[in-house]
């Protein structure tokens, strides 16, 4: 299918954004899709859903009404909505994706969403902006513009996965991130964080 080059925003059903860079991306999107109920969020805030994606177990009978001609319903319960719209955007062409709000509300949905970037990531350009930073998912090795004293935290999918990293106040040096916490609150020293890793996904949190 042909990729469609435009700036596409999905905005999942966690807490609404309320920093001016989610705000800001989600004013400069081309097309806008939602996740269930998130469209009565996107209402409030002053937009209007391009697409609304997912069981529809949380939209409200009246917006299934008013957006009839743009519901995708998908009831298979083995993904949920935010893998829902992103499968969306993908069969649709749209491979360059945002994901906001995706954050928030259950920290067991929040910790789940964070980690399927390493799975989009496989077959579209994806990155989470939240209202304290940007997750950013990676497969192999990488450069990664920082500025310096940003904070810089690494989780890594797979815990054998060794990693080396170069403009970090806290080197890695063939470091095993067997728990989450520990490549957490380090610090970029200059303009670019580069990382050396086999056996990924790997996944960086920017600090705004």
């Amino acid at each position: 299918m042909e990729e469609n080059i435009k700036k596409t925003v999905i905005v999942a059903d966690g807490d609404f954004p309320f920093h001016q860079v989610p705000l800001d991306c989600l004013e400069k999107a081309d097309i806008i899709i939602c996740c269930d109920g998130s469209a009565e969020s996107l209402l409030k805030a002053g937009k209007i859903p391009d697409e609304i994606v997912g069981d529809m177990d949380s939209l409200s009978d009246d917006l299934a009404v008013r957006f009839a001609d743009r519901l995708y319903i998908d009831k298979n319960q083995e993904t949920n909505d935010l893998t829902k719209a992103v499968n969306w955007c993908h069969e649709s062409g749209y491979n360059d994706v945002v994901i906001l709000g995706a954050t928030g509300k259950r920290e067991d949905h929040t910790l789940g969403n964070i980690s399927l970037l390493a799975e989009y990531s496989e077959y579209l350009n994806v990155k989470m902006i939240t209202d304290t930073g940007i997750f950013l998912p990676f497969h192999n090795n990488c450069k990664i513009k920082t500025r310096k004293g940003q904070q810089v935290s690494i989780f890594s999918i797979n815990p054998e996965t060794e990693i080396t990293s170069s403009g970090l106040r806290y080197p890695l040096r063939k470091m095993k991130l067997r728990n989450w916490w520990r490549a957490t609150l380090n610090e970029a020293t200059g303009d670019v964080v580069k990382l050396e890793f086999e056996g990924g996904p790997v996944i960086v949190f920017l600090e705004f």
